[in-house]
């Protein structure tokens, strides 16, 4: 297969690189600075022949942009697109204390950073073999799972994905090219602190599970990292 990866640099993203090296797939391995990423460079030099490292900042369209036009001049189709690339923003935990121009940034990266990747990605992702876009979530993007409030920023940010993710899987039905949301869990990465209880091997084992399980009836659905339902 060939395999696009944003946020390839570390945690989980560079864990999906590793897992689709090692079996035997072609990846491309999207990151703002993926040459200064210690675990790409070992990955590269175990690998150089099917890992391509390319410079790509989900937040910007011209850096999207550019990052597909490496891509395309390396392949003619992709097979898995992987939408990785998040920030967890502010801790904004009260309405008098957002601020806004934070919150667009969060928005730039959660939300309109997949959507530009798909988009730049679509005519490769139309000639690839059971094609799939997978938006990497949280369940903090859950309106049933809000018990608790707070975290403006990121629940906004994902709760949007959920639903573009889900107009795509509608919009790319006659293409058959799946598109559907996972949730990781809570797993131990810089984004999701050293006390979360799922290590980045398993959660990333599962998902790639669950990712090749997948099915167009499947499509537009929100799922853990077991391919269990989560609610909206």
């Amino acid at each position: 297969m060939r395999v696009v990866i944003t946020g390839a640099s570390r945690g989980i993203g560079l864990e999906f690189t590793r897992r689709y090296l090692e079996g035997g797939h072609r990846v491309f391995a999207l990151a703002r600075s993926p040459l200064k990423s210690a675990g790409l460079t070992e990955l590269f030099s175990r690998h150089p022949g099917t890992l391509l490292r390319v410079d790509c900042d989900v937040g910007e369209d011209a850096s999207v942009s550019q990052a597909c036009g490496s891509v395309q001049g390396a392949t003619e189709a992709v097979d898995r697109l992987l939408n990785n690339a998040g920030t967890y923003g502010p801790d904004d935990d009260r309405l008098e204390r957002l601020d806004f121009a934070e919150m667009r940034r969060v928005f730039e990266v959660n939300t309109f950073g997949p959507l530009r990747v798909s988009r730049e990605f679509l005519a490769l992702l139309k000639k690839g073999a059971g094609p799939a876009l997978v938006h990497i979530t949280s369940l903090m993007g859950s309106l049933e799972d809000n018990r608790s409030g707070g975290k403006w920023s990121y629940r906004m940010s994902k709760a949007a994905l959920n639903m573009a993710a889900r107009n795509l899987a509608l919009e790319l039905s006659g293409d058959r090219i799946i598109s559907v949301v996972l949730h990781p869990g809570w797993v131990r990465t810089d984004m999701g602190g050293r006390n979360a209880p799922l290590s980045v091997q398993d959660s990333v084992s599962a998902m790639m599970q669950t990712i090749e399980r997948l099915t167009l009836d499947e499509s537009g659905g929100f799922y853990d990292r077991h391919g269990q339902p989560v609610p909206w």
